[in-house]
């Protein structure tokens, strides 16, 4: 193992103590981000009970939450309005990130992952002992990511990183106003591994979170960006489509027109193509026992109606997700198999198709292990790298 990886999993993995009697419950949330996905999880930890302060750099997304007078849920969750810097019981919107993370037990990190990764660099000389650091979704190795640019932005302060895949709802943002669906069990895993506590305390706001062994096995579970990107982009005649059969003439129903919905026959055995490569990679790494594709599929489409369905994306979000699915989950796994040999090719080639769309090199600013410090030559090079920095100093 690298000399100075060696020694960042050993400041990153600091073991604290383990006899600690009763897990208080959560009071006090930082959430950094001015998106839909901010706005959500500050509506859900008012509800919870805790107090709230978003964070934003951009002046126009704290306007135009305090011109609409906060944050409405409906159709599913804490259904009601949450109120912003309205005094007591109301989330409290800054610019000051310092003063955003000062006191907070959670600081959640939001947004797409290079608003992430700017988060963890800045947030190096602003974190406390003891403060827990939330990745939702994280995508693959998020945590692993997120404390080497604690690292490299100097941070000594021992925080507990939890990569989490998935937020407890689908939300379709409309204003000022989320409609919610239900979402199914995400996998989360606390870095260093071994503090499943931290977990346990974000349960009552993020309820769906299913705790794995460590963030490696967490990150194998992402299989994201494998259903997202044939669901978003592989339509069309020459493929067998998905939902219901609609008459010609016809308009489909509201209900029908879901994420799931869009994934056809054709778009599931190239699902399950890049499926059995992540299991191949993963077992590789050690890791077993990932989902069949039918639960992963459920897990990352949602429902194909009714409760519990994923609104499909307009299109600038649509590109996001694919710039983040490629960044996140598809990189990760070609570059962890470069280390075995499991061969990936649809995973890289559903990685050109992404970068074609978006006509950028996308892949060129994936989470490769190297550019987080993670050189391994071989496998068990970075099998060893990996125990080190999940297994909490032991």
């Amino acid at each position: 193992m690298p000399a100075d990886f060696e020694d960042f999993a050993r400041a990153a993995t600091r073991r604290r103590s383990d006899t600690v009697a009763q897990t208080p419950p959560l009071s006090r949330v930082a959430v950094l981000g001015g998106g839909a996905d901010a706005r959500l999880i500050a509506a859900l930890s008012l509800a919870a009970g805790c107090d709230v302060t978003l964070f934003s750099a951009y002046g126009r997304e704290l306007e135009l939450m305090r011109a609409s007078s906060g944050i409405a849920l409906r159709d599913a969750g804490p259904i009601g309005s949450y109120h912003v810097d309205r005094g007591a019981s109301s989330i409290v919107l800054t610019a000051e990130l310092d003063a955003a993370v000062q006191d907070a037990e959670v600081v959640f990190l939001t947004g797409p992952i290079h608003k992430q990764r700017t988060y963890a660099m800045v947030l190096a000389d602003h974190l406390s002992d003891g403060q827990i650091l939330v990745l939702a979704p994280a995508r693959s190795l998020g945590a692993v990511e997120a404390a080497w640019m604690l690292r490299l932005g100097g941070c000594t302060a021992d925080v507990t990183l939890v990569e989490a895949q998935g937020l407890p709802f689908w939300y379709r943002a409309e204003g000022a106003t989320l409609h919610l669906s239900e979402a199914g069990a995400m996998a989360a895993a606390t870095l260093p591994q071994g503090r499943g506590d931290a977990i346990g305390r974000l349960q009552s706001i993020l309820p769906n979170l299913e705790a794995r062994e460590s963030v490696l096995a967490s990150g194998f579970f992402d299989l994201s960006a494998a259903v997202e990107i044939p669901a978003l982009v592989m339509g069309g005649a020459g493929l067998a489509s998905g939902g219901v059969s609609v008459p010609m003439g016809g308009t489909p129903l509201p209900e029908n027109k879901t994420f799931a919905a869009l994934i056809g026959a054709d778009q599931m055995r190239l699902i399950e193509t890049l499926a059995d490569e992540r299991r191949a990679v993963a077992r590789a790494f050690g890791v077993r026992g990932l989902p069949e594709t039918g639960h992963w599929i459920a897990a990352f489409a949602g429902a194909t109606r009714g409760e519990g369905a994923r609104p499909i994306p307009d299109r600038d979000t649509a590109r996001a997700m694919l710039r983040d699915g490629v960044i996140g989950s598809l990189v990760p796994l070609a570059s962890a198999a470069e280390l075995t040999d499991v061969d990936v090719p649809q995973t890289r080639a559903l990685m050109a198709i992404a970068g074609a769309i978006l006509d950028a090199d996308v892949a060129a600013s994936g989470r490769r292990l190297d550019t987080m410090g993670i050189t391994a030559r071989n496998l068990d090079d970075a099998r060893r790298t990996f125990d080190a920095l999940t297994a909490g100093g032991r």
